[in-house]
């Protein structure tokens, strides 16, 4: 081989040694896979199947929390409980109350995104309970609508829940859900935030149009201080995530491919 055309391979070789890393650094990161999906007051984690079979379908890996109702700390416990068993970037999805649960939990270092389904975001020292009081849903506004036992826990009234709970489900499956709710303790609506993950970790906040359990303003008002990604959803009741999965999928989705991919250990 002649030394003229042995430089031009050595040249060529360096070239190819400084563009790899260079071509490697910008490859776009992978999407994150891991869905983790909380559910709030009076509720199981069963409502969330619609959601569910959508993301699963899309190739995700998507678990839910069915966490006891019995105490804000117990609830944000089995919260972690689940991100601890992910193998990498999550995004941590909640309903209603689980967004108190989210917003203390979602410190994990496993969460990469938060996504709020009509639910509640308060900030460190803040409560929904409060919260509720200063911006009233059409619940909160009807005398005994939600019952306390002697014990400390909290239903929705069963004559409610349909047209306050789940009023765009089928009136049927709206029954059931009425007739098997899962008592929830009265002091998770209290309990002050020691965290607020939404301060530090990107957020997409579903607004439902026609939630009567939260007031839609402050599901706004919420989402607007924790400067989330907002999506509004018209004609939406607090059962949005049951009756409307493509449009809560997609927002899901969303977050996954955009928020940043660090991988959690």
């Amino acid at each position: 081989m002649s030394p003229f055309k042995s430089k031009r391979i050595l040249l060529l070789a360096s070239l190819l040694a400084s563009v790899a890393p260079a071509a490697a650094s910008a490859a776009p990161a992978a999407p994150i896979k891991n869905i983790v999906l909380v559910h709030g007051a009076w509720v199981d984690a069963s409502g969330w199947k619609p959601v569910y079979d959508i993301l699963t379908k899309d190739g995700f890996h998507v678990t839910m929390v069915q966490q006891p109702l019995t105490s804000l700390a117990d609830d944000v416990a089995a919260t972690k409980r689940v991100l601890d068993q992910q193998d990498g970037p999550t995004v941590l999805v909640a309903h209603s109350y689980g967004g108190s649960i989210i917003t203390e939990a979602g410190e994990d270092p496993h969460v990469a995104a938060l996504v709020y389904v009509a639910a509640h975001a308060p900030d460190v020292g803040e409560d929904e309970a409060a919260l509720g009081k200063k911006t009233p849903s059409v619940t909160s506004q009807v005398p005994g609508a939600v019952v306390k036992t002697a014990d400390g826990y909290t239903y929705l009234r069963p004559d409610l829940f349909p047209s306050h709970f789940a009023a765009d489900l089928p009136l049927d499956q709206a029954k059931f859900e009425a007739q098997s709710q899962v008592l929830t303790a009265a002091a998770v609506f209290s309990t002050p935030m020691t965290v607020a993950a939404w301060k530090t970790k990107p957020s997409w906040g579903i607004v439902a149009a026609a939630d009567k359990i939260i007031s839609p303003d402050l599901e706004r008002f919420y989402y607007e201080r924790a400067h989330s990604h907002i999506t509004v959803i018209e004609g939406a009741s607090h059962s949005v995530y049951e009756s409307r999965p493509k449009e809560v999928a997609a927002v899901i989705e969303q977050a996954a491919r955009s928020a940043e991919t660090v991988a959690a250990k």
